[in-house]
C-alpha cells in the first residue's frame, strides 16, 4: 500500500492542526478522478488526495482485461479533449491501450504521489459540527476533508446472477470482470451468460479456443457493423506533427455519434425515421452475417433502437454459425454442479462457467458504492431508492454539502464518458471560484434550483426513445426500479457542457 505524499499546502480556508487530513477527498482513480485531480492542480490545489480501491488507476480499464475488451466508441472521441493520443493502434482502440493512456496521464500530471490505492472505502459522513466528511476505510482509522468528490463511476461493481443453484457449479467460474487469465479455456466446454456488450466483444475471441461453447441469452442486443481498422503510421505522424489534426478527427466522430446516436435518441419522437434507420441498418447487417431465418430470429431485438446500450461488432454474428457454438434461448431453469438446465428441461454439460451480466447499477452497492450519510444522518442511496433519484446538474444533491458525486442521477452526457467528466471539471472550476469570491468554505446546491434540473430534465425525457419507444421487453439498465430513466442527462452534448460552466452561483448557497 502506498503512502500519499502530497504535502497540504491548503486553499481558501485556515486549517487547525490535527483537525483535517485533506482538504479535498478524491474517491475513485478512474478517469474521473483523474480529472479532478488534474482540475484541482490547475487551480493551484495541492491539498487533496485519490483514494482506490484497486492497486492502479484506470478504473474500468484496470479492473477489466477480458478477452476482446475494446473501447465501444471511436477511440478519437474517447479521451480528453486537451490531451489527444496520437498513437492509438486502431479506430475503436483495445482495452491495454486505454490502461496505457490512463497511466501516461497520471505520470504526465504528476498524480501518483497523490493517490492511495488498495485502500476501499467503506462509508463516508459528513459532520454537521464542523462541515467536514469523515471518509472510512479497510485500512484503520477514518480520514477527514473538507470537501468529497465521489468518482467512484457507474458500472464499477460486478453483478452476479440471481439463479438457483449458481454456487453449486464446481467447475470453473468468472465474472468477466473479474477474468482470471491463468486459466486456460483450451478444450474446454463453456457456457456464456449473457449478450450484452461485453460478451458481444468476449464471445469471438474465446470460441476459437474452446471445444464447444453455449451462449445463453435472454435479450437480443443490437449490433451495428464495426467501422474498425488499424490507423495507419501516416495518420498517426501526422496527428504528432500536427495536433490540430487529431482534434479536427476528434470533431468529426464525435459529430457523427452526436447526429446518429444522441440526436436520433433525444428526439426520437420528432424524428422517428433516425431510429428506424439505425434499426434497418442493424437488421440489413445480422442478414448478411446469418443466412438462417430462425437463428436471425432469435438474434433480432424486440424493442426499440436505443432503448438499451446497443453496440458493433464484424465477427459476433458469424460466431454462431459454428458449429461448436449454440445460442440457446430457453430461460435458464436451474444450475447443477456440472451444467445448466434450461425450462425446458434439457441440462447442457459445462466446464466453465462465463458470467458476461454485467455490473449492479441501481442496486444497494452501487449507486452509490457505498454508505454516505448526510445532514441530518440521511443515506444517499436509502433518500434516492426512497424519494426520487434527484441531483443538480448531474453532480451535487442537497442535504449533502461539500460534496460532489460525479455519477449522479441525469448527468451521463450519452456520448463519450470523458464529456461528463470534463463538463464535471467545469462545474468544479466554477464552483470552486465562486466560493473564492464569496470567501466560502461551504457549499451547497439550493433545493430550489435542484428541484428545476430535475424538472428540466423529465421533461426533456418524454420526447426520446425511452419514453417513446418500445422499450418493454428491453430489460435496459437506462431505467431504474420505479420505472425512471435517470441515468442520462437529456440533452444535446454541447448544451451539457455550456450549461456545466455557465450554471447560476446563487443555485449555491455559500457559507
Amino acid at each position: 500500500m502506498n503512502a500519499i505524499t502530497a504535502t497540504h499546502k491548503g486553499d481558501n480556508s485556515e486549517k487547525s492542526s490535527g483537525q483535517l487530513d485533506f482538504e479535498y477527498a478524491v474517491i475513485g482513480a478512474g478517469f474521473g478522478g483523474m480529472g479532478i485531480g488534474i482540475q484541482l492542480k490547475r487551480m493551484n490545489i495541492d491539498d487533496f488526495c485519490i483514494i482506490e480501491r484497486g492497486s492502479d488507476v484506470g478504473g474500468t480499464w484496470h479492473w477489466n482485461t477480458y478477452p476482446g475488451l475494446a473501447v465501444d466508441i471511436p477511440s478519437t472521441t474517447y479521451s480528453f479533449s486537451f490531451e489527444p493520443n496520437p498513437n492509438w493502434s486502431r479506430v475503436f482502440a483495445p482495452g491495454p491501450e486505454l490502461k496505457r493512456y490512463a497511466l501516461d496521464i497520471t505520470e504526465k500530471y504528476k498524480l501518483r504521489p497523490y493517490m492511495k490505492f488498495n485502500t476501499a472505502v467503506e462509508k463516508v459522513v459528513f459532520n454537521e459540527d464542523t462541515n467536514t466528511w469523515s471518509v472510512f476505510t479497510d485500512s484503520g482509522e477514518p480520514l477527514t476533508a473538507r470537501y468529497l468528490i465521489m468518482a467512484t463511476g457507474y458500472l464499477s461493481q460486478p453483478k452476479f446472477p440471481e439463479i438457483k443453484g449458481l454456487k453449486n457449479f464446481k467447475g470453473k467460474t468468472m465474472h468477466t470482470q473479474l477474468w482470471d487469465h491463468e486459466y486456460k479455456l483450451a478444450g474446454k466446454r463453456a457456457a456464456v451468460i449473457g449478450t450484452g456488450a461485453t460478451s458481444v466483444q468476449l464471445i469471438p475471441e474465446i470460441a476459437e479456443q474452446l471445444n464447444h461453447m453455449d451462449v445463453y441469452q435472454r435479450t437480443p442486443i443490437w449490433v451495428a457493423p464495426k467501422y474498425d481498422g488499424f490507423v495507419p503510421q501516416i495518420i498517426k505522424k501526422t496527428f504528432r506533427k500536427l495536433p490540430f489534426t487529431q482534434r479536427l478527427a476528434r470533431l468529426a466522430t464525435t459529430s457523427v455519434m452526436e447526429l446518429g446516436l444522441v440526436t436520433a435518441g433525444l428526439h426520437a419522437e420528432r424524428f422517428p425515421g433516425l431510429m428506424r434507420q439505425a434499426e434497418k441498418m442493424c437488421k440489413a447487417h445480422l442478414k448478411r452475417e446469418i443466412p438462417d431465418e430462425k437463428m436471425r430470429e432469435k438474434l433480432t431485438p424486440a424493442y426499440s433502437f436505443g432503448c438499451k446500450r446497443p453496440t458493433a461488432s464484424n465477427t459476433y454474428y458469424s460466431t454462431f454459425r459454428r458449429d461448436d457454438v449454440e445460442l440457446v434461448t430457453d430461460g435458464i431453469s436451474h444450475i447443477e454442479s456440472d451444467g445448466i438446465v434450461t425450462n425446458d428441461g434439457v441440462k447442457r454439460k459445462i466446464d466453465t462457467l462465463i458470467l458476461a451480466t454485467g455490473f449492479k447499477v441501481w442496486e444497494k452497492g452501487n449507486f452509490p458504492a457505498f454508505d454516505v450519510i448526510g445532514r441530518d444522518q440521511v443515506e444517499l442511496g436509502t433518500h434516492w431508492d426512497q424519494s426520487q433519484y434527484e441531483s443538480y446538474e448531474g453532480i451535487s444533491v442537497h442535504g449533502y454539502p461539500n460534496m460532489l458525486y460525479l455519477a449522479s442521477p441525469y448527468g451521463f452526457t450519452g456520448l463519450s464518458y470523458f464529456f461528463t467528466i470534463e463538463g464535471q471539471m467545469m462545474h468544479l472550476e466554477r464552483l470552486i471560484n465562486g466560493m473564492r469570491k464569496n470567501k466560502a468554505t461551504t457549499f451547497e446546491v439550493v433545493k430550489s434550483a435542484q428541484d428545476k434540473y430535475v424538472m428540466s430534465m423529465k421533461q426533456n425525457m418524454k420526447g426520446t426513445v425511452i419514453e417513446v419507444g418500445n422499450c418493454a421487453t428491453a430489460n435496459t439498465y437506462y431505467l431504474n426500479q420505479h420505472g425512471e430513466s435517470t441515468i442520462l442527462r437529456a440533452s444535446p452534448t454541447p448544451v451539457a457542457l455550456w450549461k456545466t460552466s455557465h450554471f447560476p452561483l446563487k443555485d449555491y448557497r455559500f457559507g
